[in-house]
């Protein structure tokens, strides 16, 4: 190839920090080495919203491509582990399941799935909830964790975890790794956009001293803002307020403490939602609301009220409209983390979809031609997860039965119709299927459908092969091996002093 005919992309220019934008830099200068100039603009006088404290387990490959050693990192970022989220008071006061990871049951028997024996067995009115049959779940009610012990046919092997962790050192941690591999971080102020005019791409960002700064693809981590794809570029987003109402949020930390639970915790509230995310040096707390139902005054009332420890620091106001860019990328811009989009965070997905757009960016990574092609599918992908996951949301909402005019409201609103299908294919017959690239599978749909009480008119055939006693047998054997080894478990607390107990903040 002569210099010429050379249309590799040479510089990248990240317009925004934070942990989107450390994260981008991070696994850029990881695969990409210093054959491409990573350069990363950001304003100390801008503030990083910093609500995606708790992840779900495809954070793990995320930190496994960097290299990073996981004890290390929990340390760094006072992090502690995840087992799954527990929802309490969703489905109706006083009740409470929890979305584990993992397998439900352990084990199946040929190819019927391990929930439809327990619908029959629960039918009958003998079987446990389904959290029983959960190795996650009973853990977490002990608030026990073991990182994948060396039992040959145990849970103990590989227990499905992620993690809790504090954003802001998240990002501290990787601009580290990032600037040691190359990255030049810019600190200052993006105040106008040039763009080219034969095609309308970005040319060059301007900081507000005055220096240009031109680049070949640029990704904007600027957060609700999107500097680039909307405020240049005008790209357009799709509102989904009509279906998931909350529009405000207020974050609190709270002192610690004991125990240290391995798990998140969600909580009904009148108007939206309360989460609890335990860290080493700190709870972390919020409501998520809609203002039509709640005064801001009136909901950190509620947020202070229901808090384990002494809060920390005033309540933090932040307000959103959930939905999504009309293009994920446009031109030589991709929008990543908050700029691309907003989903509440009631189920883990923040850091998730900043992972799948850098996971899809590489994946597709262009050169300077831009061909359409590529960008096209990037941003089919990135849509479809993003409306598959907006309707697993939306399930927990449409499925109360929660007195009060707003979940009035959600139960009473219509949904898309690809949830109807899955609700009524459940309803039916208890069976579930994973599309293309869901990111949440049957295991995630059946925990919160069967939580949140929309039960099987019946179940699969091919579970009456086994006489009540073998599936009575079969079910309380599961059971008894899940409880037997959750109780091996040491606790939560006692792993992370042992193994990954971070500094006290001073």
């Amino acid at each position: 190839m002569n210099a010429s005919s050379d249309s590799r992309i040479r510089s990248v220019v990240i317009v925004g920090g934070g942990t989107a934008g450390w994260m981008t830099a991070s696994a850029l200068a990881k695969l990409l080495g210093r054959s491409v100039d990573i350069r990363l603009v950001e304003s100390d006088e801008i503030g990083i919203v910093g609500v995606g404290e708790a992840t779900i387990p495809q954070i793990r490959l995320f930190n496994g491509t960097l290299g990073l050693d996981e004890d290390e990192f929990i340390r760094r970022t006072q992090g502690t582990f995840k087992l799954g989220i527990e929802f309490v008071d969703w489905t109706r006061p006083g009740h409470r399941y929890t979305h584990a990871f993992g397998p439900i049951g352990g084990r199946e028997l040929g190819v019927v799935p391990f929930w439809q024996y327990w619908r029959k067995a629960h039918a009958q009115g003998w079987a446990g909830e389904l959290g029983d049959y959960v190795f996650n779940t009973v853990a977490a009610r002990g608030n026990r964790f073991l990182r994948g012990a060396n039992v040959q046919n145990s849970p103990l092997s590989n227990v499905f975890h992620a993690f809790h962790f504090d954003a802001g050192l998240y990002a501290k941690y990787l601009r580290g790794y990032a600037e040691a591999r190359g990255v030049r971080r810019t600190e200052g102020k993006v105040v106008d956009t040039t763009l080219r005019g034969a095609d309308g791409f970005v040319e060059s960002v301007t900081l507000a001293g005055g220096e240009r700064i031109d680049g070949d693809l640029f990704i904007d981590c600027s957060g609700f803002r999107g500097l680039l794809i909307e405020q240049a570029l005008h790209t357009g987003y799709d509102d989904w307020s009509h279906w998931l109402p909350a529009n405000r949020a207020l974050a609190v930390p709270c002192e610690s403490v004991s125990p240290l639970t391995p798990y998140t915790r969600s909580t009904a509230r009148d108007a939206g939602w309360q989460w609890r995310i335990p860290l080493q040096h700190r709870i972390g707390n919020g409501y998520v609301y809609c203002s039509e139902f709640v005064s801001d005054d009136e909901a950190a009332t509620t947020l202070l009220a229901n808090l384990d420890g002494r809060a920390l620091a005033d309540p933090r106001p932040l307000r959103f409209v959930t939905g999504m860019r009309r293009k994920f990328w446009h031109r030589n811009v991709v929008a990543i983390g908050l700029a691309s989009g907003f989903m509440e965070p009631l189920e883990s997905t923040s850091i998730h979809f900043i992972q799948a757009a850098i996971s899809k960016l590489v994946a597709l990574f262009p050169d300077r031609d831009f061909a359409p092609a590529g960008i096209d599918e990037y941003n089919r992908v990135l849509q479809f997860e993003y409306t598959r996951s907006r309707d697993f949301i939306l399930l927990h909402y449409k499925a109360t039965q929660r007195p009060g005019a707003f979940w009035q409201r959600c139960r009473e609103m219509p949904i898309p119709d690809t949830l109807a299908h899955k609700i009524a294919l459940f309803r039916e017959g208890g069976r579930l299927f994973r599309e293309h690239e869901e990111l949440f599978t049957e295991l995630s749909w059946v925990q919160v459908l069967l939580g949140q009480d929309v039960l099987p008119a019946s179940y699969h055939a091919m579970v009456d092969l086994l006489s009540d006693a073998e599936l009575r047998q079969f079910l309380d054997g599961v059971k008894g091996v899940l409880e037997r080894s959750a109780a091996a478990m040491p606790t939560h607390e006692a792993f992370i002093q042992r193994h990954c107990k971070a500094d006290a903040v001073a």
